[in-house]
Parts: C-alpha cells; structure tokens; sequence
C-alpha cells in the first residue's frame, strides 16, 4: 500500500497508523489478535527510571463520549522494557517509539540516554504532559521554558530523534510547541488527556482514587483537531496526531487538520482490531476522496496545494 507510506524523522512508516503509548502496553496481547507487522509504527507503554505500581484504585472510569484514566504511569522500569520487552518486539518488522517519562529532568535525561541505545528503539516519544503523576510530568509540559530545557536536554543524549508530547492542559498550546521545537524536538505527538472527573451519584465523591484522571476518546477530538490546526501552520516539526481516533474518517479529518500520522489510543479498548481495521480501509477511502497519496491530506484544511517537505525522499 504505498499509497500510505510516510517518512518522518527517524521513522520509515508502511502506513501511518499506530498505537498510542499506554493504550497498547508492550503489544503482547494485541499480537494474539493480530499481526503486528501491520502496524506503522508502536507506541510503548511509558518507561520510568525505576518501576512504578501507578495509582491506587479505581483507576479508570467510563463518561459519556470516552473514558477517564489515572494510571499513574505503571511500569516496570526502563532496565525491565530494556531487557524484557523490546527483545520480544524484535521480532516485527514495525518501528519502535519509546516513550519516555520522569518526575525530575535527571530522571527524564537518565531514561533516554538508556532506552535511545537499545537496538530497535527508532524515536523517543517524551513525556513531559502526563496529567497523571503527582510529582513532575505536568509541571514540565506546562511550562515553555523548562519544556525547551528538557528538550535540548534529552535531544543531547539521545541516539535517536525525538517527539515531544504536547498537554492540551495550557493556555496557549503553540507558544508550547516553539518552545519545544527551538529546544530541539524533531517532532510532536499531540494532544495528551484533558485532565477531567467523575462524580459517584451515591456518595457524592470522585469515582477515581486519584480524584481527577486524563479524558481520551470522541469527546477529546474536536480539542486536538484545534490544536493540531494551530500548532502545524506555525511550527515546522511534522506531527504524530491523536485524540479520539476511531475510524479512517477520522484519520483524514487529522490529516487535513495538519498531522503527518496518526496514533489510535482509547479504540483499542472497545475493538483490539481497531488499528488493522483502520489501515485497511484508509486505501478505499483516498481513492473515493480523490488523493493518490495519504500525504497530500496533510494540512488541507489550510496549505496551498505543497507537500511538506519532510514527506520527500
């Protein structure tokens, strides 16, 4: 299907769909579902510099139009994923994008230096807006200048390049993705969660333990299609686009939004084939859509007729 194929930093995509980190774990379920090797790219679970058991629970709870989390980043540590689970993804011939995520710049540096030197790591996907985690993540993604200085921080050590992944949770999402690009970044991932709550009709508290959890599904979509549209016209960093992606509808809408690919995140939840759905009937729809190419989508909604350039080989 050349017809999909998209390069991007570091990155040579058979087709531009993939997993989103934390909502495909290691991929090691998924593969009794499918083939992986069908997949663009994946997206791994975040890695921290020690394992961490995440929140107490509940941790997760249904709304109207997706599902709220407060997972607190459960890992097994960047030594474990090292040793245990990128080998086991060896086997597929798919990209790797390792998330990366700390609660101290030491920590977010420590992570990429190790995980950018394993053998199939191709990008670092870093972590700088999880709403989750009490300590860190947020404070780093709201933050222009101490998320450029993480940027060029991590970019100095790291092996492979480097996508940094925006929060929704700030006032002006772009001045965010400037700061991260003249930090270094060689792309983005956006949007993250929406930082939300659940309320229990009987006693009146928060579902979660955590009291509020990151928003992903539908209700989050028309949120990132604002986002991506703003920050692609004034940035030159090719975008990973994600937020409540669930069929090869939306895929387009993201494209023609400003993204370059595209990350499926809580369908994988409702149907484990969401991806592979997804791939197979993103040809059909180009054709009956009149592109030729998936690239000439990107940014549709405002560019004149050019490819970006970092589409070209």
């Amino acid at each position: 299907m050349k017809q999909l194929e998209i390069n991007l930093p570091g990155l040579k995509l058979k087709n531009p769909i993939m997993p989103a980190s934390g909502c495909f774990g290691f991929g090691r379920e998924f593969s009794e579902f499918y083939n992986l090797d069908l997949l663009g790219a994946i997206m791994i679970k975040a890695a921290t510099l020690e394992p961490r058991f995440g929140n107490p629970t509940p941790r997760v709870a249904e709304t109207s139009a997706g599902m709220l989390n407060a997972i607190g980043l459960q890992n097994p540590g960047v030594k474990k994923i090292i040793s245990d689970e990128l080998p086991w993804l060896g086997q597929f011939d798919v990209p790797i994008i390792a998330n990366v995520a700390g609660s101290q710049e030491e920590d977010y540096i420590e992570v990429a230096k190790q995980i950018s030197r394993a053998g199939n790591v191709h990008a670092l996907e870093l972590n700088i807006s999880c709403p989750n985690v009490k300590t860190g993540g947020i404070a780093f993604g709201t933050i222009p200048e101490v998320a450029k200085k993480l940027t060029h921080k991590v970019k100095e050590v790291s092996e492979v390049p480097v996508y940094v992944k925006l929060s929704p949770n700030v006032t002006n999402i772009v001045e965010m993705a400037k700061a991260v690009e003249e930090g270094g970044a060689d792309g983005l991932t956006m949007i993250n969660t929406l930082i939300g709550m659940r309320l229990d009709l009987k006693t009146g508290r928060p579902i979660l333990a955590n009291n509020t959890g990151g928003l992903s599904g539908p209700a989050i979509k028309p949120v990132a299609l604002r986002m991506i549209y703003e920050v692609s016209q004034r940035t030159n960093l090719p975008i990973i686009g994600m937020g409540g992606v669930q069929s090869a509808e939306d895929v387009i809408e993201f494209f023609y939004a400003g993204a370059s690919a595209v990350a499926v995140g809580t369908a994988n939840f409702i149907d484990p084939l969401a991806c592979p759905t997804i791939i197979e009937e993103l040809p059909e729809l180009l054709v009956k859509l009149g592109f030729e190419h998936i690239s000439e989508c990107t940014g549709r909604s405002w560019r004149k007729n050019e490819q970006p350039a970092y589409h070209r080989t």
